[in-house]
């Protein structure tokens, strides 16, 4: 059977934690790791660009001895020019893994369906896994545990909340997610989420009251008002969000020495204030950066020769 990495539910608590010590393994010496790819391929769908995932997806498989291919909007048209089921058979006789960076979540789910190779959700509308395994990996630094810590997400209930969901649930954290009216996660991943929860002894707040969801955190965490195809919200959106701006007095409702954290980009004066993401508080330079060891640590784990 093949093995994916789709979303943060789908691993056992023992997985993540496996994958939380490669991560730390590979950071500490990664000339150890130089051939631990070698001679892999992986294939990288963008339809959405990206900073952070292309390059520290390419510099990963390429430090541990593979090699990535780009495949952005004009060079792979996903519904239109050949099918999902087709593109996932297709790359699957020339490359050893996809990770592919799409809109809808199902297109990641149909990709992995019809793929014979592993495949990694980059980022979809619904989550985004590779990004909290990398805050997971960021928070356990700073404060050396995650289980009995609780994490606040302030702002809309996207895909990261999602995934900040998911992954605090099956570490034992708590975790509030903190929005406006008529911006609340999804249902079902809520209800996700509390199952995982309730077997980790963790917990999940969800909540309109800022002072509510953010007092005694250790992280308080957000993401812009407006995501990637939300553009013509924004206006709308600024209005609405108006008194969720992670500033000083938002901190000042968690724990002394709470972390900031934020995926980037990040829009200073709208959802953060610049005094906190350029602050002492702020550690999203080091989420980045973590980004590729977390990465390197799941294509280990799914293209690894040794299949770690």
């Amino acid at each position: 059977m093949v093995r994916h990495f789709l979303s943060l539910a789908d691993q056992s608590p023992e997985e993540l934690r496996a994958l939380l010590e490669i991560a730390r393994q590979v950071k500490l010496n990664p000339p150890a790791f130089a051939s631990a790819c070698r001679g892999q391929t992986l294939a990288m769908i963008f339809q959405k660009p990206s900073l952070r995932t292309r390059v520290s997806f390419e510099a990963g498989i390429f430090q541990l001895g593979g090699q990535g291919v780009y495949l952005g909007p004009k060079d792979i048209q996903l519904h239109r020019g050949e099918s999902l089921r087709d593109t996932g058979r297709v790359l699957s006789r020339y490359c050893d893994g996809l990770m592919a960076r799409v809109y809808a979540h199902q297109d990641i789910l149909d990709l992995a369906a019809s793929s014979t190779v592993p495949v990694i959700n980059g980022l979809t509308d619904l989550l985004h896994p590779c990004q909290v395994l990398a805050d997971l990996l960021t928070i356990q630094e700073k404060r050396g545990q995650l289980t009995g810590l609780k994490l606040a997400y302030v702002g809309d209930g996207n895909n990261m909340a999602h995934s900040l969901l998911y992954g605090g649930a099956q570490f034992g954290m708590t975790v509030s997610v903190v929005h406006p009216r008529g911006y609340a996660p999804n249902p079902e991943i809520v209800t996700n989420a509390r199952q995982l929860a309730a077997n980790s002894g963790g917990a999940v707040l969800i909540t309109e009251d800022v002072e509510e969801g953010v007092v005694d955190a250790d992280v308080v965490y957000t993401d812009v008002w407006a995501s990637m195809g939300q553009e013509a919200e924004h206006r709308e959106r600024v209005q609405h969000f108006a008194g969720y701006q992670v500033n000083a007095a938002l901190m000042a409702m968690a724990r002394p020495k709470a972390l900031f954290m934020h995926c980037l980009p990040a829009h200073r004066g709208e959802e953060v204030a610049a005094e906190v993401i350029d602050g002492p508080a702020s550690v999203v330079y080091d989420q980045a950066e973590n980004r590729l060891h977390a990465q390197k640590a799941i294509l280990i784990r799914l293209l690894g020769r040794k299949h770690l």
